[in-house]
C-alpha cells in the first residue's frame, strides 16, 4: 500500500482508483457518522454522497495536519450541519430556563438495547435536538462551538440537549419496560 501522502497525490491527480479507494476506505465508517445526524437512511445517503463530492473537490485543501480520516469525518459533519442549516427553522431561541430537566435513576437501561436500536432513537429526535445532540455528546463540540456553527445563542444549543436528553431518557424507559 502507498504512503498516504502519495495516496492524496493520486487523488489531486484525479486518479479514478484513487478516489475509489478513498471513498472504500472511509465511507463505511463515515455513514455511521451520517446515520447519527440524519433522519433516515436516504437522508444519510444524501449526505454520505454530498460530503464525499465535497472532499473529493477540496482534497487540495488537506494539509497533511493531522490524519486524513479526522479531516474526512470533519468534512462529513460540516455536510450533515450544512444540511439541516437548509432547514433552520427548527433551531428558534430558547431560554435554558425554559427547559426541564429530569434525572432518572435507571442505571444500565443503555445495556439492555443494541446499537440499533441506540440509533434509530436517535434518528428519531426532531431534527435540532438530534443535531445538537451529535455534536456535543458524539463529536464533542463545545456549546460556545456549536452556537457559532450554527449561528444561536449558547443558551438555545444548551436547552437543545436538554431536551434531545430528555426525549431520549424518555424513550429509553419505554424501551425499557417492553423488556
Amino acid at each position: 500500500m502507498h504512503s498516504e501522502e502519495q495516496f492524496i497525490e493520486r487523488c489531486l491527480k484525479n486518479d479514478t482508483k484513487a478516489h475509489e479507494m478513498l471513498y472504500k476506505r472511509y465511507a463505511p465508517k463515515m455513514y455511521g457518522v451520517c446515520l447519527r445526524f440524519a433522519k433516515n437512511k436516504m437522508e444519510a445517503d444524501d449526505i454520505l454522497q454530498d460530503g464525499f463530492i465535497k472532499i473529493l473537490t477540496n482534497i487540495k485543501s488537506y494539509r497533511n495536519e493531522g490524519s486524513l480520516e479526522g479531516w474526512v469525518r470533519k468534512t462529513i459533519v460540516n455536510t450533515a450541519i450544512n444540511f439541516y442549516k437548509k432547514n433552520a427553522r427548527y433551531l428558534k431561541d430558547i431560554s435554558i430556563e425554559q427547559t426541564e430537566i429530569i434525572n432518572y435513576d435507571n442505571e444500565g437501561i443503555i445495556d439492555n438495547l443494541s446499537v440499533k436500536e441506540l440509533l434509530n432513537l436517535v434518528q428519531q429526535l426532531p431534527e435540532g435536538y438530534r443535531l445538537i445532540f451529535n455534536l456535543y455528546v458524539i463529536e464533542g463540540y463545545t456549546h460556545k462551538e456549536i452556537s457559532k456553527m450554527l449561528k444561536i445563542s449558547e443558551n438555545t444549543s444548551k436547552s437543545q440537549l436538554s431536551r434531545a436528553r430528555k426525549t431520549l431518557q424518555k424513550e429509553v424507559l419505554k424501551q425499557q419496560k417492553s423488556y
